[in-house]
């Protein structure tokens, strides 16, 4: 298959055209629980306006779908999500311009769940966890899903409070009684958490765990990278390097943080990091010479997953797609060729250059007028502010109970 004429436009090309594919390529996947009431430990904070049901989620996202031009996916998770219905509800989503994203599964607020899911001692609560997937599977099934996306709370708090061999040994087993029931087509992303809830150990701690899981599991268990879920200081994108030339880099849970996993708006802190991330996928996706990668890069998910504690839902969603797009644009201006000859001679400041060079690009006016040119508003944030629609939103959902966190 073919690259997209976006992603290889040569360096002599119009800047507008060497960006396009940040406008006209890319995919952004958004959160259902993105939209709705969230908090911290200690407070989850109302806001007016938030959506009550799954159906209006559904029609946030379509909001920021109509605004941005590409964030085409809405992404669910069950059970906050379950309906009666899910091909009523792709249906309504199709209606609204969106397709059904991954299916996110929760094995981590049940009270069964307080020693673990798939890792958890007791045969009974194992199964229960086991159940809950594949019924994620069944859905994805019936809507037309191609992923389930698995995260696990598991970890213990003590030493000694279980064998942490043994609950390796059960994670594996877990997902391969779930793996059968994917869909066809259809891939099985692991996600992997630095630290909480466990204050001792970690049962999917970090890409290597995960990717040593993915491989005992089947050819179609990913590993899903969120940016949030590192110790200070790690080198993410080599983490991406390493998992696109594997196949095994599913998709991505994108966002920022300072400290920990803060959930904070996408490229808001480190937008050089961000930059570096989307290198890595576009240089992959000019590869020829590396087809395995070149293929995960061109399969790989991107999916917002934000928790909105005190900024209003769907401008901060806008603005993280915009600031991916930015990122995504500048990646698209690193001069591969000049890049490849300073690596092959050796010229590290050279090399460097070439990336900084990039990074340093003012891409929003280019972006502006190509949003213009396919009838999106240029500043897709502004546009959403001055158009009336939060307040509209905020005064149509009154009474009943808002969604939030469980």
């Amino acid at each position: 298959m073919a690259l997209n004429p976006s992603i290889a436009q040569p360096t002599s090309a119009p800047l507008d055209d060497r960006i396009a594919w940040a406008v006209d390529g890319l995919t952004v996947e958004l959160p259902s629980w993105g939209f709705v009431n969230t908090g911290t430990r200690f407070r989850v904070f109302p806001q007016p306006g938030v959506p009550r049901t799954v159906f209006e989620k559904i029609d946030d996202a379509a909001t920021v779908k109509r605004y941005t031009g590409i964030a085409g996916t809405v992404a669910l998770h069950i059970p906050w999500d379950r309906v009666d219905d899910f091909a009523s509800l792709a249906a309504y989503a199709a209606d609204r311009g969106l397709l059904i994203g991954g299916i996110n599964s929760n094995t981590f607020q049940d009270e069964d769940y307080m020693l673990g899911s798939l890792c958890h001692p007791s045969p009974a609560a194992r199964a229960k966890a086991v159940a809950a997937i594949v019924e994620c599977c069944e859905i994805a099934a019936e809507i037309g899903s191609r992923v389930v996306k698995v995260w696990l709370g598991d970890g213990t708090n003590y030493p000694g409070q279980d064998d942490l061999r043994w609950r390796r040994h059960r994670l594996v087993a877990g997902l391969r009684e779930i793996y059968p029931h994917l869909p066809e087509g259809a891939r099985l992303f692991l996600e992997y958490k630095l630290y909480e809830p466990a204050f001792y150990s970690t049962d999917v701690q970090d890409w290597g765990q995960a990717l040593s899981v993915s491989r005992l599991v089947g050819d179609r268990a990913m590993v899903c990278v969120d940016i949030g879920h590192h110790a200070m200081g790690v080198n993410i994108e080599q983490i991406v390097a390493i998992l696109l030339a594997e196949g095994r880099l599913g998709g991505f849970d994108l966002n920022d943080k300072k400290y920990g996993d803060d959930d904070l708006m996408l490229g808001s802190i480190d937008p050089y990091q961000l930059f570096r991330i989307a290198h890595e996928l576009v240089n992959a996706m000019r590869d020829d010479g590396d087809p395995v990668a070149q293929r995960c890069a061109r399969e790989t998910v991107y999916m917002i997953d934000q928790c909105h504690n005190i900024e209003p839902k769907l401008p901060a969603m806008i603005r993280s797609v915009m600031n991916l797009q930015e990122a995504f644009a500048k990646a698209l201006l690193v001069d591969r060729e000049a890049l490849v000859a300073a690596q092959a001679a050796g010229d590290v400041l050279e090399a460097n250059r070439v990336l900084a060079d990039a990074f340093a690009t003012d891409v929003r006016p280019a972006l502006a007028r190509l949003r213009v040119e396919r009838g999106l508003p240029a500043d897709p944030f502004q546009a959403y502010l001055v158009s009336g629609e939060a307040e509209q939103r905020a005064a149509a959902r009154t009474g009943g109970a808002a969604a939030g966190w469980g």
